[in-house]
This record gives C-alpha cells, structure tokens and sequence, in this order.
C-alpha cells in the first residue's frame, strides 16, 4: 500500500465542466511553500509597502485576498488549521513569464526517453506534483504527442479543482489528454506511487524542499526508472537595470529568507542534481529566466513587493531604507523604465530504466 496521504482521488474527464473559476485560463502549476510560512500577510494584498512588521511573504505567494472577500469557488468551509492556499489570481498573473522561461532545449531528449517507454502504446502517465492551477500541463501537454493522462498532485484542494477545469483537452498530434486530481504531499512519494509513471513534473517546487525531500523525490522517481521535468527553480540571482546600490543587500536577505526552516532556496539545483546523480540518473540543466519589462508591469509590481518584503521579514533593520527603494522601484515599474531579469534554473533527470527498457 502507498504510503503517501491520498485524501482524495478525482477522475476528470478532459476539459471537465462543472464549477469553473471566473478567468479561469492561464494560473501557475507549482506548489510553493503557504504563505503561513512567511507570517501570513501580504503587503501585495492591500497595496501597502513592507515595513517593520509588515513584511511577511515569500516572493511566488502572492496575495490570497484582501480581508473578508469570498473566493470565486467555494467547495468547503476553511479549515482553521490548514495554511492559507495560494490565490489562484497570483498563479495568473505569473503564467505567461513562466511559459516564455521554461526550458524547450529539455524536450527532445524528454522525448527521446518517452518513445522508448515500455507501454508507451497505452498512452503516457504524468504525475505533477504541487500542480497549483496546472500551468505545467497547460505548457507541456500540447508539446508532447500520444495519450496522456495526467495526475495532479497538490494539497489544497482549491487549486486542484482549477486545475481540473482548466486542464489541456489535447496533446501535440490530437490526441486525448485526460487529467485526475490526488490530495497528497510530496514528502510522502515512493516508488509504488509511481508504478506505471511515464513522467513526473513540478514547477517551481525543489526551491521550498528541504534536502530530505528531495533525496525522497529522487528516490521515488529512480525507483520507478521515472524521468522528472522540474522547471523554474530559483537560482538566487536577480538583475535590475538600472541598478540601485541596495540590490545586492535585498537579494542576499531576500535568499537568506529562502533558507528558512531548512528550504533548500538557491541551492536546491545543485542538492537535486547530485541527489539524481548518485541514483544513477543523467541530469540537464538548462537556464529558465524571468524576463519582465513593460508589457510585464503587473507582475514585475507584485513580485518586487514580495521580493523586498521577504528581505525585510529576514532582516528588519532594512525597513527603512527598503521603503524608499521599494517606492522607487515601483516608480519605475510604473513608468516602464525597469527591467528585471530573475534566474532560474530547469532540470531534466534521466533516471536508469527499470524493467530492462534500453
């Protein structure tokens, strides 16, 4: 019997009806640690900027709501003891940087293995794991052909149902592609999980394991012979231009934030690639960046308040003078003058094939 958490497990036809969110297109599949972990407000959620005891979320959260205003969904009561959920709205935002910095040049040797898959005639099995809304399904599906059924992984139900409706109808050659939801956490994953998996993906996930979970992610995909897609990790390194002398000093207390509670933050490529390597598996490593300017305003303002706000929560003494830099920055984002470019990192690990697959 596994032994990871299946609160729940819903099969959903492709392109299932039912509840579906107002605006319900693009949202981001990842799975990024709650916003409890950061303090539980966003200064994002309410226009305000990070000050002492104001700053208090991890950059990738973003708002989940103003006080008192209803989700578009409702398909439980809340749970006074479950973090709050990512705002699917966040997840939106951010879809289509995410889209334009994922990796293509990992696809062909992707599916090089897949081709060679035994029982590839039935079609593919992709676990996505933290699916968030399912952008990584959004992305990927359409590039990959044959069958594919697709199993979401998340633990907030929430996003699982955004997910589901809002899931690709077909593949790259027009064939089905089916979707069903699982309740489940990441850190519970084994090999019998995977039984039958042609594939396992995540996005934006391995920067908020800790080392623990990912040698049983690694252990879970090699197992199986499974090869995972983990794209969008953060590599710890943020170009502005123009540049402002405080960068460096946010960015370093903005990845110290990351390290919190034993995350791996900026080193978790380099702690999952040699995870993989001493299971045997081939890993790839192909730069992922964030290209935000103008036609990014939006979400360049909702991520630079949580990017200083994060730095702030780390280090307080930075109040101050984070005010004024924020105010600048913002000035900029406003008037189309900022660039940024934020570093992250996609990886492709080619576990050995189990079952004597070539």
């Amino acid at each position: 019997m596994s032994t990871v958490r299946e609160e729940e497990t819903v099969p959903v036809a492709s392109g299932a009806q039912g509840l579906v969110p107002a605006q319900p297109g693009p949202g981001e599949g990842e799975s990024v640690p709650e916003t409890s972990k950061a303090g539980g407000h966003d200064p994002a959620a309410d226009g305000g900027e990070p000050g002492a005891g104001t700053a208090s979320v991890i950059p990738g959260a973003g708002p989940v709501g103003r006080p008192g205003e209803r989700a578009t969904v409702r398909l439980r009561d809340e749970d006074a003891q479950e973090p709050p959920r990512y705002a699917p709205e966040w997840l939106q935002l951010r879809e289509s940087a995410d889209a334009a910095a994922r990796a293509p040049e990992l696809l062909d040797p992707l599916r090089i293995r897949l081709a060679n898959l035994p029982g590839r005639a039935g079609g593919l099995v992709v676990h996505d794991l933290g699916c968030g809304t399912g952008s990584m399904g959004r992305w990927l599906a359409p590039r990959l052909d044959g069958a594919q059924h697709w199993i979401l992984h998340d633990r907030d139900p929430y996003l699982l149902h955004f997910a589901a409706v809002a899931s690709p109808r077909s593949a790259a050659d027009g064939s089905r592609v089916t979707v069903e939801t699982r309740r489940g956490d990441v850190a519970r994953l084994t090999p019998d999980v995977l039984a039958g998996a042609s594939l396992v993906t995540a996005s934006a996930l391995l920067d908020v394991l800790t080392r623990e979970d990912v040698e049983t992610l690694a252990d879970a995909c090699s197992g199986a012979g499974c090869p995972a897609l983990l794209t969008l990790s953060v590599a710890g390194r943020v170009d502005l231009t123009p540049a402002d002398p405080l960068d460096a000093e946010i960015a370093e207390a903005f990845n110290a934030h990351q390290r919190r509670d034993g995350l791996l933050g900026p080193e978790a490529v380099t702690v999952t690639c040699e995870a993989f390597a001493e299971r045997g598996a081939t890993v790839r490593l192909h730069p992922s960046p964030w290209r935000l300017g103008p036609q990014q305003r939006a979400l360049t303002e909702q991520w630079l308040r949580g990017w200083v706000g994060a730095a702030v929560e780390e280090r307080p003494e930075l109040a101050e003078r984070a005010e004024r830099y924020l105010r600048d920055r913002l000035a900029a984002c406003a008037s189309g003058s900022l660039r940024v470019t934020l570093h992250h990192t996609d990886l492709l690990a080619l576990p050995r094939p189990t079952g004597g697959t070539p």
